[in-house]
């Protein structure tokens, strides 16, 4: 699976050099280009619009103080998706508990999937569901296409912890889906 590709054909290093000498016509551009995504990335991981709200207008900021650092060694929409990914991890991590990734949980057996269709919309709302650790895998995994050992490197787990992980919201998932 790819992972979720953010237009970065019109964000050209000009403007990157622009947003770097404080140009407000070159930020408003980027953030017009990677708002919409970006937003739509922190709802899924918070499951909370507010939370995105702040949290979209907090990385912005550091991109913005920061875009000194960008090298051009990825996408800068791979570049700024991290900053809010981070954002994300952080916020959760202040604001509950429930983020609880350990490495010492046992690995859930996968069982033979079987096919059931669901409606998106039903899907979405269990996935709100779902607790904030099992929620930011199945997330990062399944609707931005990170591999294991990228959500490891990024949450600072082990790959078979977070495969485990993502097997439990699966199940989870699959269970609310059920009883709905």
């Amino acid at each position: 699976m790819n992972k979720v590709d953010y237009p970065d054909n019109s964000i050209s290093s000009p403007v990157i050099e622009e947003c770097r000498k404080g140009n407000s016509k070159a930020q408003y551009a980027v953030y017009r280009q990677y708002s919409k995504a970006m937003f739509n990335l922190a709802c899924r991981m918070l499951n909370s619009r507010e939370d995105a709200e702040d949290i979209l207008q907090e990385s912005f900021l550091d991109c913005f103080r920061n875009i000194g650092s960008f090298r051009f060694e990825s996408t800068f929409g791979a570049w700024l998706k991290s900053i809010v990914i981070n954002k994300c991890i952080n916020h959760l991590r202040k604001r509950t508990a429930d983020l609880i990734l350990c490495d010492n949980l046992p690995a859930v057996a996968c069982e033979e999937e079987e096919e059931i269709h669901y409606d998106t919309k039903k899907i979405f709302r269990a996935i709100e569901q779902i607790p904030d650790g099992y929620r930011i895998i199945l997330t990062l995994y399944l609707l931005e296409g990170y591999d294991h050992g990228e959500i490891a490197q990024i949450l600072g787990i082990t790959e078979s912890t977070s495969k485990s992980q993502y097997s439990r919201a699966k199940e989870k998932l699959r269970t609310l889906l059920k009883n709905k």
